[in-house]
């Protein structure tokens, strides 16, 4: 008649936090095999050198990665931190004179060579408007810069930093690094921290 009925079994409530390390738990045998291998002293000076470019190589993949992806941790000095990462970011989201200026430098060159007085001339007009514009543009750069700056992080050092976004602005996108993680025109997050 009566009918018993069971418990259904608790489910946990979902969070927003991914737990696990992405990798199974080692055995105690691998454990004390990589506790041995770290505790292990080169004997020699040819073993010493071997591990210590091991321990460079490492170094070196890291960064080049990091270049790549822009992960804070293994980047050089110089470019960490949130107010190097907005910069990066507030230059590679605009659009800059520079990125015309190998095309504009190579027909400059062209007319220049050409033999033709006017030509000649022309290519050196070419050549003068182009160092002007972008000496205005690293002007102009810096100035909106600065105002951001001092929005975004007030009371932080930003020494160094508009001379540092010159430079990156100086460069090819293609050939910036770390590499640009936000594209032309995109609008760049509120924080950084």
């Amino acid at each position: 008649m009566f009918r018993r009925s069971t418990p259904e079994p608790e489910v946990p409530a979902p969070t927003d936090k991914v737990d696990g390390k992405g990798r199974p738990t080692p055995t105690r045998k691998e454990a004390e095999a990589a506790a041995r291998a770290r505790a292990k002293v080169p004997r020699t000076r040819k073993e010493q050198m071997a591990a210590q470019r091991s321990a460079r190589g490492d170094t070196a993949a890291k960064m080049r990665q990091a270049m790549k992806t822009g992960d804070d941790r293994y980047l050089p000095t110089r470019d960490r931190g949130p107010v190097r990462r907005f910069i990066r970011d507030y230059v590679d989201s605009r659009f800059s004179f520079i990125e015309l200026m190998v095309p504009l430098l190579v027909v400059s060159m062209i007319l220049g060579y050409s033999g033709n007085q006017t030509a000649m001339n022309l290519g050196n007009t070419v050549l003068f408007t182009t160092i002007l514009v972008i000496i205005f543009d690293i002007v102009m750069l810096r100035v909106r810069l600065r105002r951001e700056l001092a929005r975004r992080f007030p009371g932080e050092s930003t020494k160094g930093a508009t001379a540092y976004a010159a430079m990156r602005s100086l460069q090819m996108k293609f050939l910036r690094l770390p590499k640009a993680q936000v594209k032309i025109g995109e609008k760049l997050p509120e924080t950084y921290r």
